[in-house]
Order: C-alpha cells, then sequence, then structure tokens
C-alpha cells in the first residue's frame, strides 16, 4: 500500500472510529483496554490507548456512554456502556446508512482487489 493509500484509509477509520465504538459498546459493556483490542481486531489496525480513551472520554461527555468504576481484586476497572442518546445517535447513523449511502459502501466493499 503507498503512503497516499495508508493515509487514506487512516484517515477513513479514523472518521468512523466514534461511530464504531458506539456500535461495540452498544453490543455489551467494555473497559477502555478490551475496547482498544476489540477495535484493532475489526479494523486490523493498531490503535492505542491514547487514541481509543480521548474519544471515549469524549462520548462519555457528550453523554453518549457512561462509565462505570468496577472493582476487580485490587484494581479498578471502567466499564462503558451506552446511553439512551448515545442509542439513538447509533439509530440515527443506521437510517443515515439506509439511504444512498449504504449502497455506495456496498460498491466499495464489494470492489474486486487490485
Amino acid at each position: 500500500m503507498t503512503d497516499v493509500e495508508e493515509d487514506f484509509v487512516k484517515a477513513t477509520i479514523r472518521g468512523f472510529s466514534r461511530a464504531i465504538i458506539l456500535w461495540i459498546i452498544s453490543q455489551r459493556p467494555m473497559s477502555g483496554y478490551k475496547m482498544v483490542e476489540e477495535m484493532k481486531r475489526l479494523t486490523e489496525r493498531d490503535f492505542s490507548s491514547g487514541v481509543i480513551y480521548p474519544l471515549l472520554y469524549e462520548l462519555e461527555n457528550k453523554k453518549l456512554i457512561s462509565g462505570k468504576w468496577v472493582q476487580k481484586g485490587r484494581r479498578r476497572i471502567k466499564y462503558y456502556s451506552i446511553t439512551e442518546e448515545g442509542t439513538k445517535l447509533l439509530n440515527n447513523l443506521r437510517e443515515l446508512f439506509e439511504k444512498p449511502v449504504r449502497e455506495v459502501l456496498k460498491s466499495i466493499l464489494n470492489e474486486k482487489r487490485t
């Protein structure tokens, strides 16, 4: 992959990161550490905690997700879950992608790799 292509892919994933995080957390509550692992798994890209945690804090400040501290042995772990507002936003995003944008994305995803 050329540098231009790599930059384009990174920017695209970065643009979708908040929506991906909302979707992941809508599936089940998750710690920030697990979120980093899940983002790596889903995107096949390196995501550091320095990228994910600011997004989690932003989503929490906007009341789209909420964090709850849980004691696990000697450690405290914060688990994030989606709020009602976050669910509404996620549903709005789903509606957006049900429109013609979905066909564009389907076309992009179905293009043969060269």
